[in-house]
């Protein structure tokens, strides 16, 4: 049966057939020397210092890279979203001429501000994660999705709890903002094990999300 090799040179992943067991070829990638393994052993191959086929005059190994799978685009997903998002954003602004100057009271934007945040969690793992990991699905995804919603939430909290004095001016954000925007990052970090660059931008559409609804309700987006 084949064996399935990755060279820890370039990362590539490829299959050699079982028949090479043992012997050393050139990675069809970097071409750096690589040893294939046993079907038994471990399929991590360490790089040799020097090139072993070459100074042995060994066999040179034909490998076959694995084809890369590319997802489909849905279509249907991405309509779903944006309709969802008219919707949610229609909703808002309709709030703020129901409610007047002081906006929904908390038993109304509680409600809406947890499924806003579970919604933009999800969506925007969608967007960031890793294509080249398995992603998470179903109850997995959802328990991960609402434990970062549920921290992007309370971060909205400790907002509401800073004195106004803290936030009125535009460059005190400068000072303020990296200490939401780490804590937030840390969240999707922790939760739907993204990078830390991904992280960032997961807390960051959320936040756009977030801010842009809360102008349209007549609250302030900040």
């Amino acid at each position: 049966m084949p064996i399935v090799v990755v060279c820890t040179g370039c990362k590539s992943r490829f299959t050699v057939s079982d028949q090479y067991a043992g012997r050393t070829g050139p990675c069809p990638k970097c071409k750096k020397p690589i040893t294939i393994p046993k079907a038994e052993q471990t399929v991590v191959i360490h790089e040799p210092e020097t090139s072993v086929a070459q100074a042995k005059g060994g066999p040179q190994v034909s490998v076959k890279p694995l084809p890369r799978r590319n997802m489909p685009v849905a279509i249907g997903r991405i309509s779903l979203v944006a309709v969802g998002f008219v919707a949610t954003a229609v909703a808002a602004w309709i709030a703020a001429r129901v409610f007047g100057p002081e906006g929904p009271p908390v038993a109304v934007l509680g409600p809406a501000a947890g499924a806003i945040g579970l919604a933009c969690a999800i969506v925007g793992y969608a967007m960031v994660r890793d294509r080249d990991l398995e992603p998470f699905r179903g109850s997995s995804l959802l328990v991960r999705a609402a434990a970062c919603a549920a921290v992007y939430s309370l971060l909205w909290g400790v907002r509401s709890f800073m004195p106004a004095e803290a936030t009125s001016e535009m460059y005190q954000w400068v000072f303020i903002a990296p200490v939401f925007f780490a804590a937030g990052a840390v969240a999707a970090l922790a939760s739907l094990e993204l990078d830390w660059g991904p992280a960032v931008i997961h807390y960051s559409f959320y936040v756009l999300v977030t801010a842009t609804l809360r102008w349209l309700a007549g609250l302030s987006p900040v």
